[in-house]
């Protein structure tokens, strides 16, 4: 699904301007007729032809009746996303004709130039052509041109000197899962715990390996691991178990006496004696992931 013809980022560094294309309802309104015109090329089977033929005109069901479908495709079926790279070979060639530098991710495509007049003069220019060869329409609320600083894409966005880096709004969300994960009163075992969070993790790194800029990853590792701290500390429940969890820890006597602190979970997390209980070292020891051991950051 990812389409990408001399993407920008330091090797591009006079990109300094994006035209972010977003079309409007594509997944509705692909044209049937020129959608099989281009699989009849891509594809040389018949069956195979036909059977998304009857996958386009199958219809959907509103309100327990089936209404046959005169365009577009169905959103989130498997085939889907095959068929839009299909329809939109197209622009991916024509913008390689023009020598334009761009990314394209189903129907969302950023073209990069080197000054905001290019900019609006590609994206009036695309535009037209995407009407009049594609028949689909650009959704202008999201559509448009600027500068690359700061632009998000995929949960990406690009700096001053074109360097990729995750987006603030995928850090957040980042965040968000990590609360959502170690939030207080969860049943599972430690190691179900573990095991969910290592999944979580992978798939993250996985997915945002391109990137290239990770200078936020060090502070947001340091506090990924004081909200696990701080999920641990309110598990252990009493000052009983706080204290049992210490000694079975290995926690040094001195710093017993903070199992019986009446400050809250958040500040306990960053004490003394949680850093030694649930230590960076003891987190691998137990193999617990974090983005800097799979990225190697």
């Amino acid at each position: 699904m990812l389409r990408l013809a001399r993407p920008p980022a330091s090797l591009f560094p006079s990109a300094t301007s994006v035209v972010d294309l977003d079309i409007e309802k594509f997944f509705d309104r692909v044209h049937h007729d020129l959608l099989m015109h281009r699989v009849r090329a891509a594809v040389g089977d018949v069956r195979v032809r036909t059977l998304i033929g009857r996958y386009l005109k199958a219809g959907v069901m509103i309100n327990g009746v089936v209404q046959e479908s005169e365009e577009g495709t169905p959103q989130g079926g498997p085939l889907s996303p095959l068929l839009a790279n299909i329809y939109l070979d197209p622009l991916d060639r024509e913008l390689e004709s023009r020598g334009l530098s761009h990314v394209r991710y189903a129907d969302d495509c950023n073209i990069y130039v080197g000054s905001e007049a290019a900019a609006a003069r590609v994206y009036a220019s695309i535009r037209k052509w995407i009407e009049r060869e594609l028949r689909l329409r650009l959704n202008e609320t999201k559509s448009g041109g600027g500068p690359c600083e700061g632009r998000k894409f995929l949960g990406l966005s690009l700096s001053a000197k074109g360097v990729i880096t995750v987006a603030k709004q995928s850090i957040e969300r980042f965040k968000d899962r990590v609360r959502q994960l170690w939030r207080r009163g969860q049943p599972e075992e430690s190691k179900e715990l573990r095991d969910q969070w290592n999944r979580y993790v992978r798939g993250w790194c996985e997915y945002f390996r391109l990137a290239e800029d990770w200078r936020w990853l060090r502070r947001t590792e340091q506090w990924s691991r004081r909200r696990i701290r701080c999920f641990y500390w309110q598990r252990w429940h009493s000052a009983a178990g706080r204290l049992r969890a210490f000694r079975r820890l290995g926690v040094k006597p001195h710093c017993w006496s903070s199992a019986y602190s009446t400050l809250g979970a958040w500040c306990m997390a960053g004490s003394p004696a949680m850093q030694a209980a649930i230590s960076n070292r003891a987190l691998r020891r137990h193999y617990f992931l974090f983005p800097s051991h799979l990225l190697g950051r």
